[in-house]
C-alpha cells in the first residue's frame, strides 16, 4: 500500500515549489517532509522530485501527484455523501486546470470564479497555448483543460466547447502606414506583428490561408492577451484577436480589420480526467454552459 501522508507531502512540494513552503502548508517541519519523500522514493525505487528553485517532479513523481489528485477528488465525493467523515473545518481539494490565455481573458475566468465560489476547491490554473494544454493532461499535471485537440488524452474524456473566432486587426494609423498598398505577402513580411509566445501559431496560420504560402513575420512578443489589445491600439503591430475582445474597438474605429471577411476559427474542447468526481462534473457543466454563451457553435 502507498503511504498517503508521503504522497501528500510530495504533492505539496510540487505545488508549493519548495520543501519549506510545503512544510508550512501541511503544518509540519521541513525535515518531516524530506523524510516522507525519502521513504516514498525508497518504496518506489526511484527519485520523485528534482530539488531546485522551484522543485520539480520527475516523470514518476508527476504520476504520483496525478494519482494523489484523483484520490482527493474521490475523497471529496465520499465526504459529500458521508458528511460525518469530513475533516473538521472542512477541506478544500486542490484542482489543477490548464487553459489557453484568450479563453482565460474572455469567457473562462468568470465561469471558473463562479464555480470556485460555490465548490470546496482551491484552483491551480496553468496557462498555455490551446494546442499544448493537452500535454498537461497527458503528463498528469492537470485534471482538466481547455484544448484545441478533439482527441482525448489517455484516461480522459473530451467534449466540444465551440469555436473561438479570431480577427486580424490593427490601429487605423498602423494600417495606413504599413498596408497602404494592400495586405499581402510583401507587406506582411515588413509590418511588425504581435505574438503571444513562440508556441503561438495564429498569426502564421492566418497568413498562410491569406497568402497560400509561409511568410516570415517580424514580431513583437507579448505574453498577455490584454497587452495585445493595448499594443495594437498604440500602433505597435497587428495581431490576431478574439472577436469578442475587440468588438467595442472595431465599433469605435480604434481598431480595424486587416482583411475583412477573413476570420480564423479555432475549435476548442474541454478535456477532463476520467474520474468519478462530482466536483469535476460540476466544473464541466459550468464550463460547457459558459462556452456555449461565449463561443460560436462548432
Amino acid at each position: 500500500m502507498l503511504d498517503y501522508a508521503a504522497l501528500n507531502a510530495l504533492a505539496a512540494v510540487v505545488r508549493e515549489g519548495s520543501f519549506d513552503r510545503a512544510a508550512r502548508a501541511l503544518h509540519v517541519t521541513p525535515s518531516a517532509i524530506s523524510q516522507r519523500i525519502r521513504l516514498l522514493e525508497e518504496r518506489v525505487g526511484c527519485a520523485l522530485v528534482v530539488r531546485g528553485q522551484p522543485c520539480r517532479p520527475t516523470d514518476t513523481g508527476r504520476r504520483m501527484c496525478q494519482h494523489m489528485d484523483r484520490v482527493r477528488l474521490l475523497e471529496a465525493e465520499l465526504t459529500d455523501a458521508l458528511p460525518a467523515i469530513a475533516p473538521e473545518g472542512g477541506a478544500r481539494v486542490h484542482l489543477p486546470v490548464a487553459v489557453n490565455a484568450d479563453s482565460l481573458a474572455t469567457w473562462f475566468a468568470p465561469a471558473l470564479a463562479a464555480f470556485a465560489a460555490e465548490a470546496p476547491v482551491l484552483v491551480e490554473l496553468s496557462v498555455d497555448d490551446q494546442d499544448h494544454t493537452a500535454e498537461w493532461l497527458r503528463t498528469g499535471a492537470v485534471v482538466a483543460a481547455v484544448t484545441g485537440t478533439a482527441r482525448p488524452a489517455t484516461g480522459c474524456n473530451s467534449q466540444p466547447l465551440g469555436v473561438m473566432r479570431y480577427l486580424a486587426a490593427a490601429s487605423p494609423a498602423f494600417v495606413a502606414q504599413h498596408f497602404a498598398q494592400g495586405v499581402g505577402a510583401g507587406s506582411l513580411a515588413q509590418a511588425p506583428s504581435l505574438l503571444f509566445n513562440t508556441k503561438d501559431e495564429l498569426q502564421a496560420g492566418w497568413v498562410r490561408r491569406l497568402c497560400h504560402r509561409h511568410v516570415e513575420l517580424p514580431r513583437h512578443t507579448l505574453p498577455s492577451s490584454h497587452a495585445f489589445v493595448t499594443a495594437a491600439l498604440a500602433g505597435m503591430g497587428w495581431g490576431m484577436f478574439p472577436q469578442g475582445m475587440i468588438e467595442p474597438h472595431l465599433a469605435e474605429g480604434t481598431l480595424v480589420e486587416l482583411a475583412p471577411g477573413t476570420p480564423l476559427d479555432v475549435p476548442l474542447y474541454w478535456q477532463t480526467a476520467r474520474a468519478a468526481s462530482g466536483l469535476l462534473d460540476g466544473l464541466t457543466r459550468r464550463m460547457v454552459a459558459a462556452a456555449r454563451e461565449a463561443l460560436r457553435p462548432g
